[in-house]
């Protein structure tokens, strides 16, 4: 029987056993479960009963058994030849074990292929643990960096994203929209919507309030009826639509669930209609109540949570760094403030000491007119 490596310790952690042990392990599992087979069926043999049709299931499972041992045994000699890794091996031997286990408990023999599964459990010495797990870490680390990239997130903002997703697959059927309305609101979001007598227009440019692109007025006014939109009115009488509070989220979460919205106006209808048909209600107040679009959820607004970005937080933390100095005091003369490192340092010029008309440094011993005030 292969004896224990190492493995001093709870906190041990286990890694790949060495090839040669695990064929080893694999090797004597396939013999320990061929003799579980053959004892099987020297039990047939030996029955005087006139009923063995029990005997020979138990017989014919320890051989199925044994077959597969000593197919992951003969794997496991010839890994080096198959080419295959040296975890790949160790699963072999595991295997190997696992249907030795089998083979001796289903011939009814005591189970001592089970000693082979600690041979195959490896301790890690302290320095194999600590190469893991800075492994580990760096591996952690070069994920995050590309994950980082790619979203321009980290852990926390994508888990945010990801709970917004989950929760806007519940919300974004319940508003009853088209690509139409999201169109409306990301027209809003730019702050170039507007209306003007009686029209509804995407300005080509920020404060452009004449001429654009026409927006689909009765979209826009039940965007705004349901509150998604805030009007601001101008002297000029226009009046600017941008996103509220509540449209600002709900655009979100169409974003990240599309899927949730209607192909067409009569299919959004239809399903605002069979959300608000009541027992009781008239077909005219159910119709009136359908053309109306449905408030997000309060639900939506106290669970989802605005990710915040990289670059965001950047910003914020420079923010609140200039806020705290400023509180602080701010500049005090005679104190050198830091500079940034791409700004080309100006080295001030050496000062000279100042001489007496005699030539002498001041500070020379002897010097006539200077009093000593303390040693």
């Amino acid at each position: 029987m292969i004896e224990n490596d190492v493995g001093n310790g709870p906190a041990a952690q286990l890694g790949d056993p060495a090839p040669q042990t695990c064929i080893r392990a694999a090797r004597q599992a396939a013999q320990l479960a061929v003799a579980a087979a053959d004892e099987a069926m020297n039990a047939v043999c030996r029955s005087r009963s006139g009923d063995t049709t029990r005997l020979e299931e138990v017989m014919h499972a320890a051989h199925k058994e044994a077959c597969e041992a000593e197919q992951y045994a003969n794997w496991a000699e010839q890994w080096e030849a198959d080419g295959v890794a040296a975890y790949v091996l160790a699963r072999y031997a595991a295997h190997a074990v696992d249907a030795a286990v089998r083979a001796q408990a289903t011939a009814g023999l005591e189970v001592t292929a089970a000693a082979l599964r600690t041979a195959l459990q490896r301790r890690l010495t302290p320095e194999e643990q600590a190469e893991r797990e800075s492994t580990r870490r760096r591996e952690e680390a070069r994920c995050e960096a590309e994950e980082r990239a790619a979203t321009g997130m980290d852990r926390d903002n994508r888990g945010r994203v990801s709970m917004n997703a989950y929760f806007a697959e519940d919300f974004v059927p319940q508003l009853g929209w088209t690509a139409g309305h999201v169109r409306v609101l990301e027209a809003a979001e730019t702050g170039r919507l507007y209306r003007h007598d009686g029209q509804v227009r995407w300005a080509p440019q920020p404060g452009a309030w004449s001429g654009g692109r026409r927006v689909s007025r009765e979209r826009t006014q039940a965007l705004h009826a349901a509150r998604f939109l805030a009007a601001v009115p101008r002297r000029d009488g226009t009046v600017v639509l941008i996103l509220s509070p509540m449209g600002q989220v709900a655009l979100e979460l169409v974003r990240l669930y599309p899927a949730g919205l209607y192909e067409t106006d009569r299919a959004a209808y239809e399903a605002r209609y069979a959300r608000v048909a009541r027992r009781g209600r008239s077909r005219e107040d159910t119709k009136a109540a359908a053309r109306r679009l449905p408030l997000l959820s309060s639900s939506a607004l106290r669970l989802y949570r605005r990710p915040v970005t990289l670059v965001e937080q950047e910003e914020r933390a420079q923010r609140e760094a200039e806020t705290q100095w400023e509180e602080e005091g701010g500049y005090c003369f005679g104190v050198e403030m830091p500079r940034p490192v791409a700004e080309a340092r100006v080295e001030s010029a050496p000062v000279k000491p100042l001489r007496d008309a005699s030539g002498a440094h001041p500070s020379s011993p002897g010097t006539p007119g200077l009093v000593r005030t303390g040693r």
